[in-house]
């Protein structure tokens, strides 16, 4: 399926995804060169929102792998479903089947435990594959991964080789919590997301949360953004953002003061030490 620019454009908007003019460039050019995307930045800024966007927008499924220490191949790609496997040889030993016979039930597709990668590859359309946090992963695995991207196809010995229908989009996102290989890097198209400025920012608050007023949408915004520059354990993600904005809205809210920010600050930040930091830039809000 080819698709322009100004879909590119139309689908994100649609999607009330909040962009820049990069952003549509570098995900067009993913698409049309069918290379990998990988987007980096701080977490909380957008970059899982975007993969489900660009499945939201090719009007598609989203098969998300969620990366983590020690994740292995099996967790990745495919298991057996050894209890149901059991189940059959045993009603096929009572049967006194061959084993050959045996052999065929238990290996087919029946048994076979897709995990996202190979659910990606064996899809019968073309998917978005989001490889989410893929920092988190070790080295080997990331090895492992190249390699299944590269060939865009999957091996099951006692099945044979699964090549893909289509190849899926693929959105591989990291938070920089270790460097990624230069082989990885080399096969991607590169995004940074970074936190939007206070007037984007606006915006989605704006499109997402469009029943707080103007005025107190601004200064949310640049309430947060002054926050963001405080150096905190954990700056508040743009889905915080608007969780805040929505319980000032449901407290009834109208004015962005010391009070009002002390009572619902917990949506905002998670940990006490970051509310303590932020306490000064609470004091000099108006009374």
């Amino acid at each position: 399926m080819k698709i322009t620019q100004e879909q590119v454009r139309e689908g994100m908007a649609r999607a009330r995804y909040i962009t820049t003019s990069r952003v549509e460039t570098v995900v067009y050019l993913a698409l049309v060169l069918e290379k990998p995307l990988l987007v980096e930045g701080p977490a909380g800024a957008g970059k899982t929102e975007l993969a489900k966007v660009i499945a939201e927008m090719l009007a598609t499924d989203l098969v998300r792998l969620q990366c983590y220490e020690g994740l292995d191949e099996a967790h990745a790609l495919y298991e057996w479903n050894y209890q149901k496997q059991l189940l059959r040889l045993s009603a096929d030993r009572d049967a006194a089947a061959p084993w050959e016979k045996i052999e065929s039930h238990i290996f087919s597709r029946d048994y076979l435990l897709e995990r996202p990668l190979l659910r990606a590859v064996a899809a019968s359309k073309r998917v978005v594959l989001l490889i989410d946090e893929i920092d988190k992963a070790d080295e080997e695995f990331e090895a492992f991964l190249l390699e299944v991207l590269a060939e865009h196809q999957v091996t099951v010995p006692e099945l044979g080789t699964i090549r893909a229908v289509e190849r899926p989009v693929v959105v591989l996102t990291s938070n920089q919590r270790r460097e990624l290989s230069e082989a990885l890097r080399r096969r991607c198209l590169h995004l940074f997301l970074e936190f939007p400025g206070a007037e984007k920012e606006r915006e989605i608050i704006a499109l997402k949360v469009p029943d707080l007023e103007e005025r107190l949408r601004v200064k949310v915004a640049e309430f947060v953004a002054g926050l963001r520059r405080l150096g905190l354990k954990k700056s508040p993600s743009i889905a915080e953002t608007l969780d805040w904005a929505r319980a000032l809205v449901a407290l009834g809210i109208v004015e962005l003061d010391a009070e009002s920010v002390r009572r619902t600050l917990a949506v905002l930040l998670k940990h006490e030490e970051d509310i303590r930091k932020a306490e000064p830039r609470i004091a000099s809000l108006r009374k």
